[in-house]
């Protein structure tokens, strides 16, 4: 797919260009990032590099992620970052894909990253057909759950050992969200679970 820019009233979630490797380098030095995200550390400006000039274009040519840099309207100041991977909305019945992002420290509390998800989820569901969102975080990440419930993921539950960090294997929090929790169409109708109220 050809990358695709979106805009909200204060953003512009766009493909990132080689100009941003050293903002996503400064951004990925803060311990949290590396610490809930697969960015690596210590991160490094190769890191950077490689992950703005040739991951990303990647993965939108193959349609395996589609990665946006969250910038500042006002400023062009990078915010973060905003994703979605395993990409299953090829592969009719499954249409699903998960919605990943990290926000850059100078730019958190703003709600910058509550704005710019809702603008994917927005593109997700209503250009890509995409019938069904998954997050997950690390158990303990109160900052990505507060993003994914401002967003309207409903949280399913704790995963137990699903994310290796270091040696170790972590608990992940997860969440899901439907069109139909936004009030919006879907193809494939959904019936639950009876007992589920």
């Amino acid at each position: 797919m050809e990358p695709v820019r979106l805009t909200t009233e204060r953003l512009e979630l766009r493909p990132f260009t080689a100009a941003d490797v050293p903002a996503v380098h400064a951004a990925c030095q803060d311990p949290d990032i590396p610490r809930y995200t697969s960015v690596p550390s210590p991160y490094t400006s190769e890191d950077a590099r490689v992950f703005v000039e040739e991951r990303c274009p990647r993965d939108w040519d193959e349609d395996s992620a589609y990665t946006w840099g969250v910038f500042t309207l006002d400023d062009g100041r990078l915010a973060g970052s905003m994703c979605l991977v395993r990409l299953a909305w090829l592969h009719a019945p499954e249409r699903q894909a998960e919605l990943g992002y990290w926000t850059a420290k100078e730019a958190r509390g703003r709600g910058y990253t509550v704005e710019a998800a809702r603008e994917v989820i927005r593109w997700a569901f209503e250009d890509l057909g995409v019938e069904r969102l998954e997050w997950y975080a690390e158990a303990g990440n109160e900052a990505s759950r507060g993003v994914a419930l401002k967003a309207g993921f409903r949280m399913e539950g704790t995963l137990r050992s699903k994310i290796p960090y270091n040696g170790t294997r972590r608990d992940a929090w997860t969440g899901s969200l439907l069109p139909s929790d936004l009030g919006m169409p879907t193809q494939a109708p959904y019936l639950p679970f009876p007992e589920r109220g």
